[in-house]
């Protein structure tokens, strides 16, 4: 089948209750969305899965969890409160604003682009080519704190931290000392970041509150470049393990001119959102990124680094972040390799990766979301073949009691079993288990592969283990 758009993916999501429109009962809010229970659950699953893979799993990353609103100054030195913006424009037709960087350049009809000295855009909405000159908007949320706060009052001025990474680099020297770790190591965090973005839109692919799996990876300098190509690497594996296909993901080198000035080389992981649009290349986005930041973070924090006059570039920075190798007596600021992953934008290309159509024998089209095992928000359902039976329903819902809390089963009587079928197949359930009126008599029930449709007899006995095996062997 063709690859599902994002439009198909909204419809799945609303109706079986992934993500909803947020605020919707007062007429939304724009670009906001609610993970609803079985969102949650993915979304949670997700996270586990990069934790476990990062944190658990390896031997040199320590985990934290950083505060949102953080001292202003530490906005002013990281350079997003001078430099964190978007060319902002106006249409001068239909008066929508827009971001200058994502229009589409204007064509004549043999495809050559219009305006080779300066570029003519083109407005999604209207089509016109009229803007106003481009503008940075800064995209901090701004904010008071204190009782007495106001916006007038600067001394008062906050921020919503528009990326998780500064977290890390001021509770560099924290981690290093309680830790007691020596380089290369690594500082992960999971947590909510915000941007108001000029031109939100296409679902959860781009929101003004989104959720960030960040690590930021310590090393010398010498060894950046082999270490930023191995979590390039590592992280395509990642996203094979999730379910996501080769086949829709590929890699981009950023340029010169697209580089963070900060940067020595950041390369991101793309993947295709839109595989409606006609030009290959534009059915590919952003998925992740992952830099080479060199050592910009730590000096920028810090209360020593100097500039060729001598002056502090940092005169309210209280520490000094540069490390102090014991084997060489060497003191030096390490180099950042920074791997940085969107929960949205992962969950968003898991769904369609999984979202599959299948035909039963009575030709009806049916949807399959084929998520991994350890993905899956439901891994059982326990379904009764008759719940007018009291006794086929007290022995479906014992079989639920049983498998709890070993993997996240639930008991579902609210239609017939073809329906009850669907639905699981529907929201990805791998297995499900099915108490009939032979049930009763033998011990056994039958079990359901979501992907096959196969069915097994198993005696109620081996269930527990038959189910363990296949989940997570």
């Amino acid at each position: 089948m063709a690859a599902p758009n994002i439009e198909t993916i909204v419809s799945l999501s609303k109706r079986r209750g992934f993500v909803f429109p947020a605020s919707d009962i007062y007429g939304g809010l724009g670009s906001s969305w609610d993970y609803g229970s079985l969102g949650a659950e993915l979304a949670n699953n997700i996270k586990q899965s990069w934790w476990r893979w990062l944190v658990h799993e390896r031997d040199d990353i320590e985990g934290l969890d950083s505060s949102i609103i953080q001292n202003r100054l530490v906005w002013k030195y990281s350079g997003h409160e001078t430099t964190f913006s978007d060319p902002l424009v106006d249409c001068r037709n239909c008066k929508a604003r827009l971001r200058q960087d994502k229009l589409e350049l204007k064509r004549s009809e043999s495809g050559i682009t219009i305006g080779e000295s300066k570029p003519e855009y083109v407005c999604p909405n209207c089509g016109s080519s009229d803007f106003t000159e481009p503008r940075d908007f800064n995209l901090m949320f701004r904010t008071t704190v204190g009782a007495a706060s106001s916006d007038e009052d600067e001394s008062a001025l906050a921020y919503l931290r528009p990326e998780t990474a500064q977290g890390i680099f001021i509770n560099f020297k924290n981690v290093l000392d309680s830790s007691r770790r020596k380089l290369p190591f690594g500082i992960a965090q999971i947590g909510k970041a915000f941007r108001n973005e000029i031109t939100p839109g296409n679902f959860i692919f781009r929101t003004r509150e989104f959720e960030q799996m960040e690590m930021e990876y310590f090393c010398r300098p010498e060894d950046a470049p082999r270490i930023h190509q191995e979590f390039i690497d590592e992280f395509q594996k990642w996203f094979y393990s999730l379910g996501i296909s080769a086949a829709n993901l590929k890699l981009y080198e950023q340029t010169a001119e697209e580089l963070a000035h900060y940067a020595a080389r950041t390369v991101d992981i793309l993947y295709r959102f839109f595989p409606e649009r006609d030009d290959e290349k534009r059915q590919f986005d952003e998925l992740m990124g992952i830099a080479n930041r060199t050592d910009f973070d730590l000096k920028t924090h810090s209360k020593k680094p100097e500039d060729s006059e001598g002056r502090r570039l940092n005169p309210d920075s209280q520490e000094d972040l540069s490390y102090f190798d014991e084997a060489t007596k060497q003191r030096f600021y390490p180099y950042v390799i920074e791997p940085a992953v969107g929960v949205n934008r992962t969950l968003l290309a898991i769904l369609m990766d999984a979202y599959t159509e299948k035909t039963n024998e009575k030709g009806e089209t049916r949807v399959i979301l084929k998520l991994k095992s350890e993905l899956a928000p439901v891994k059982v359902a326990v379904l009764p073949l008759a719940k007018n039976k009291p006794e086929i329903v007290a022995m479906a819902k014992d079989l639920k009691r049983q498998l709890l809390p070993a993997m996240r089963t639930v008991y579902d009587d609210t239609g017939g079993i073809g329906k009850l079928y669907a639905r699981q197949d529907e929201i990805g359930t791998p297995f499900c288990v099915t108490v009939d009126h032979e049930s009763l008599e033998d011990n056994r029930v039958t079990v359901r592969d979501r992907d096959t449709w196969e069915q097994e007899r198993i005696a109620i006995a081996d269930l527990k283990e038959y189910l363990m095996r296949k989940l997570y062997v």
